[in-house]
């Protein structure tokens, strides 16, 4: 199993699932220190009876990306990674998202992720007060982040489909649990293990009929939760809050919550300790750049 943060719990899932298997993690953030080339790669995962995968670009190992690994393998799966911002359309990075890092990401209260709007704001020069009054239904109406679903869904679906892993069932099933992910990276863990089922069935094994989900912790739930606004809940009528959870730092305490005032303090303070070109993000950049869309924010 090769991918991101997701493939680690679809890999706890597929072990769940299939106890008499050996289920191994090729986590894509350590690929090149680990396997530096494509050579070295194909040569670690050869003992192994199927291989699913993530795409990876470019970049990760020397040699190609993951359709070159792929090439000739007929054991080699790929299965997509799941992004959906329609819950939280205001979140964005800041910083060098091209360098394939996160350490090239700027750091808010809630670790690599931003509101878009609290960072428009500070380079607008609004103060916190202010800045927290422009959370509001007719601001996220004019910013689009009610026509959010559209594109989240049809973004996933053609991406699912360009990989011959359509998820149209999936979602469908999926948005009749509510809210399924906890930032746009990161989905719940009924996801996952829902992904994991198909890879196991379509690569003709028999996992245990059982949800994984009621049997193993939700791993990313310890990470960064963010909060669904409470005027984008109502348009999917869900329950929303303004609280955000930053990743947890010790293990059994109790998470911290922050509420708007103190997530917006905190982003301001750390865009402060930055020169204003490297709070780089195209979004808001699109926004200053077009005079009534900023007007929202002088």
């Amino acid at each position: 199993m090769l991918g991101n943060c997701q493939a680690d719990g679809i890999a706890r899932a597929l072990s769940l699932l299939l106890p008499e298997a050996r289920v191994s993690l090729v986590p894509l953030a350590t690929l090149r220190r680990d396997h530096a080339t494509l050579t070295h790669l194909r040569d670690h995962l050869a003992p192994f009876d199927h291989v699913f995968s993530q795409f990876f670009p470019e970049g990760f190992v020397t040699g190609g990306n993951v359709h070159a690994l792929a090439q000739g393998d007929a054991r080699l799966r790929l299965f997509p990674t799941i992004l959906f911002p329609a819950f939280h359309p205001d979140m964005v990075h800041v910083g060098d998202v091209g360098a394939l890092s996160a350490t090239h990401l700027v750091r808010s209260p809630m670790g690599p992720y931003h509101s878009a709007i609290a960072l428009c704001a500070y380079l607008e020069g609004r103060t916190v007060a202010e800045t927290v009054r422009l959370f509001r239904d007719d601001v996220y109406a004019r910013l689009g982040y009610y026509d959010a679903w559209d594109h989240a869904s049809t973004y996933l679906l053609g991406s699912a489909r360009d990989l011959a892993f359509p998820l149209d069932a999936e979602l469908a099933r999926w948005s009749r649990r509510g809210c399924f992910m906890h930032v746009l990276n990161h989905p719940k863990l009924f996801v996952l293990a829902d992904i994991a089922h198909r890879l196991a069935r379509e690569a003709g094994l028999a996992p245990l009929s059982v949800a994984a989900e009621d049997y193993l912790a939700d791993d990313l739930v310890s990470d960064a939760v963010w909060p669904l606004y409470p005027e984008i809940a109502r348009r999917y009528g869900l329950p929303g809050t303004t609280h955000y959870k930053p990743r947890e730092r010790k293990w059994g305490a109790a998470p911290i919550l922050f509420d708007r005032s103190a997530f917006v303090a905190g982003s301001f303070s750390a865009y402060a300790r930055h020169p204003a070109d490297r709070l780089v993000c195209p979004r808001v950049a699109a926004w200053r750049a077009d005079p009534a869309v900023r007007a929202l924010f002088t």
